[in-house]
């Protein structure tokens, strides 16, 4: 018996480690579809084309997933599957309709929950306590096939971005191959996804990174740790300077008297006052792209709170 062929649509640490689960379990991968790496993008996640490399795998970044060039290749294979792992692009119909036996793409969510882009950053943002992978059939439009199979992990209070993606990772791995051998021997589950009003997501722009103090404490929270490093950061300004916030912790003592937010100094720390009137200490942060020594300015705001805007 021939064993089931797969092209593979892949990127990121869900890429590769996908990547592995298929070669592991025995498919045939003859083409790698991956994205080149952006030169203005902090690279700190593992290479699916150097992975792909060390296992003698055919390996192309195309400039787009609708290339004609590129259609007519996986065509040409007429692979049993086509499989997306945070691949950067929607695959269109025709590739999608290239795979005999299914295209499906593993998605880092709980499906129908944060479809659409960015979904660890948007779930940590919007205060989940729990995300994981999604795998799923692809269909015209994003995110919205038939689902085989989840796992679910949690959303500590703390974890940031990278911490959750680490988890989503092993959830995607686990996820698939639970899976695999169910679709190889063609009887895989699949259930209908209900696409619920809301819960698609669009791409974040640095900008998005922006605090407003008169939030609530916990919204500035979850949003400091939704965009924390290597992403590019929740950011405010204090004093008429720009800081650079990336780690905060919610809870502090009772803030000085004064009206609306403002940033404090006691016994060493840093904590901010916010728009709720609950506390935020400052954990980690950067002035002018140096680290801040917070116990320096917790002494000088001791003295002299510093309104927030």
């Amino acid at each position: 018996m021939s064993r089931a062929r797969a092209v593979v649509f892949a990127y990121h640490d869900v890429g590769v480690r996908c990547l592995k689960v298929l070669l592991s379990g025995g498919v045939e991968v003859p083409l790698v579809v991956t994205v080149a790496d952006d030169p203005h993008e902090q690279r700190w996640f593992e290479s699916v084309a150097a992975t792909a490399a060390d296992y003698g795998l055919p390996c192309i970044a195309p400039a787009s997933a609708d290339d004609a060039a590129l259609i007519d290749e996986v065509r040409r294979l007429r692979p049993d599957f086509v499989f997306s792992f945070y691949y950067r692009a929607l695959l269109g119909a025709p590739l999608l309709g290239a795979a005999t036996r299914g295209a499906l793409n593993m998605h880092g969510s709980l499906l129908p929950r944060f479809r659409g882009r960015a979904p660890t950053n948007w779930a940590i943002l919007k205060g989940a306590r729990e995300s994981g992978a999604t795998l799923h059939y692809m269909v015209a439009r994003a995110d919205a096939g038939d689902i085989v199979d989840q796992q679910a992990v949690p959303i500590l209070e703390d974890d940031d971005a990278r911490e959750v993606y680490r988890k989503v990772t092993v959830a995607a791995e686990i996820v698939l191959a639970r899976s695999l051998p169910a679709l190889l021997e063609g009887r895989p589950p699949r259930r209908p996804q209900p696409l619920l009003p809301g819960e698609y997501f669009g791409r974040r722009r640095p900008e998005d990174g922006r605090i407003d103090w008169r939030c609530a404490a916990r919204e500035i929270h979850d949003l400091v740790r939704a965009v924390a490093p290597p992403f590019p950061g929740a950011f405010a300004a204090v004093g008429g300077e720009r800081w650079d916030i990336h780690r905060t912790r919610l809870g502090g003592p009772t803030p000085p008297p004064g009206a609306g937010p403002r940033l404090f100094g006691r016994d060493g720390a840093v904590y901010a006052a916010c728009g709720d009137g609950s506390v935020l200490r400052l954990l980690r942060a950067q002035r002018a792209g140096a680290e801040l020594d917070l116990a320096a300015a917790a002494a000088a705001l001791e003295k002299q709170p510093v309104t927030l805007a």
